[in-house]
């Protein structure tokens, strides 16, 4: 079962894309195999279509001024404890500055989040949102290492996904807990199998590693950087890494970086419980009657409702899958990322009441990955191997099962969901590298970390967790008022011009801002 907790920002991207057509990659490698990586000159090209590890879909459409994206591949160690071995190659996409070549400060590299999302594909989805930034930096992403097109991890094939999603993720009994298990543990194998010289080297630090190197490779002393959700836990540890290295940061929708695996789920639980709250007392309180509940109480009585039903009985789907308990959470969840999705979380809901689940299961496919023609992204197979790698804790079913009255307790809707999440590492084939990412940056100038108090997927007190743990002078929190996870997205003016203030002009905003 995918982790809501550990999918945040890129979750939000895919339903985005899959929505938009189910509701209504990069070419060219390195001119030259230089021993030293540094010294590698990027091939820019016109992008191709995604890759199906990317997602799939139409290569991008120029941008608003009519220039096109491009794309190169560059190399990096493989192993970067023996950087003269092999390498991988990393894709990257770029819209060049719009503005005069005199007020260029550099490049601005993106990641949105995941951890397993393909930047490749999210930047030109959302270019237009960043044309403002554009005018002084390149815009810059890539699919990191096991992403996409970079070395993608692969575990199951796309039939195989259909099963192992449509499985009971929430087991009410000792037959369901060994399927449960079971599954999870074929899933690991096929990893291990597909992948095995990949898993090893798909950690946070392998990443922040790669994105000093493409630094470099772009031409620039510092690292421009703006990162979303997974990409600001990203972002702090090559802060913590490369201290001097550091340029102008923004972090949205920040990862709490002092937290364990379990910690994370379980705030992933309350966080998410209050954006369910949110939205049903959004519902009810509109002019015209909530057609899913006379009351917010009344909302989440009848959804609690249609969950257990789904668990006995599920219901059509998108043919021929049923709308299972378990994709019907996932559906729900992923529709709490944003509020711009919360009318798709009403007509999936009321819809379902009706017998008809395919609303639902389109926003589950969307958090899985899965594209309208059945074919599946890596996402999942990345965030597992990607947070697996990361998080050194293991939990066994006994061990979930003792913390299920406490993910209850924050959740009656999601607790159970999130809690069994928990087994996906229990028998990974690589260890984890530690219990939480060291992100301590002495000497990193200002970072501005952006918390939302409404935020399901990464709660607003991992902002100033995040600014604590930079240190003294580097972290400077802003707080967005507002739902859904992030803030700069939300296109909020207030948040957009300390964002492009300091960005753009260097302009730090004072600690503790609040914007509504």
């Amino acid at each position: 079962m995918p982790n809501p907790s550990r999918l945040r920002a890129a979750a939000l991207t895919a339903t985005a894309l899959v929505l938009s057509g189910l509701l209504a990659g990069c070419g060219g490698g390195s001119q030259e195999d230089d021993e030293d990586l540094t010294g590698q000159k990027l091939d820019w090209k016109d992008c191709p279509a995604p890759s199906e590890a990317e997602g799939g879909g139409a290569a991008p459409s120029p941008l608003p001024d009519g220039d096109e994206w491009q794309c190169a591949t560059m190399r990096a160690p493989l192993d970067w404890d023996d950087p003269e071995g092999d390498t991988i190659g990393l894709a990257l996409i770029r819209a060049e500055a719009s503005g005069a070549a005199d007020r260029r400060i550099g490049s601005l590299v993106f990641n949105f989040g995941g951890p397993g999302g393909s930047g490749v594909t999210t930047l030109p989805a959302f270019g237009q949102d960043y044309a403002k930034l554009r005018t002084r930096y390149d815009l810059v992403s890539f699919d990191p290492r096991g992403v996409g097109r970079s070395d993608p991890v692969e575990c199951l094939d796309d039939k195989q996904l259909d099963t192992y999603f449509q499985q009971d993720a929430t087991p009410d009994d000792q037959a369901e807990r060994t399927d449960l298990v079971d599954n999870t543990e074929k899933f690991n194998a096929a990893c291990e199998k597909n992948s095995k010289k990949i898993l090893p080297h798909v950690r946070t630090t392998d990443a922040a590693r790669d994105m000093d190197l493409m630094r470099q490779v772009l031409g620039d002393d510092q690292l421009h950087y703006f990162g979303i959700s997974y990409g600001t836990e990203l972002g702090g540890v090559y802060a913590h890494l490369f201290p001097r290295h550091v340029g102008r940061a923004v972090f949205d929708a920040v990862v709490d970086p002092t937290q364990t695996a379990e910690q994370s789920s379980l705030g992933q639980a309350k966080g998410f419980q209050l954006a369910l709250d949110n939205f049903a007392e959004d519902c009810v309180s509109k002019t015209e009657d909530c057609p899913v509940g006379d009351t917010a109480e009344d909302v989440k009585t009848r959804i609690a409702r249609l969950l257990k039903d789904l668990d006995r009985k599920p219901i059509p789907g998108v043919f021929p899958r049923e709308l299972t308990e378990t994709a019907a959470t996932g559906g729900i969840a992923q529709a709490l990322y944003s509020k711009d999705f919360w009318e798709y979380l009403t007509e999936g809901l009321e819809q379902a009441y009706d017998g008809d689940g395919r609303v639902l299961m389109v926003l589950s496919d969307a958090l899985n990955g899965r594209n309208e023609d059945g074919e599946y992204s890596n996402i999942t197979a990345a965030n597992v191997a990607i947070n697996c790698a990361d998080d050194k804790p293991r939990y066994d079913p006994a061990y979930v099962e003792g913390k299920l009255p406490e993910f209850r307790d924050a959740s009656p809707l999601f607790g159970d969901y999130l809690a069994w999440s928990m087994l996906s590492c229990t028998d990974w084939p690589v260890a984890g590298a530690a219990d939480h990412p060291d992100v301590s940056a002495p000497g990193a100038p200002p970072i501005l970390v952006i918390g939302n108090t409404g935020d399901p997927a990464t709660p607003y007190e991992g902002a100033g967790r995040m600014v604590d743990a930079l240190g003294k002078g580097v972290g400077v929190e802003l707080t967005y008022k507002g739902q859904g996870h992030g803030a700069y997205d939300s296109k909020n003016r207030c948040v957009q011009d300390a964002v492009h203030g300091y960005l753009l002009d260097g302009r730090v905003p004072a600690a503790g801002t609040v914007c509504s």
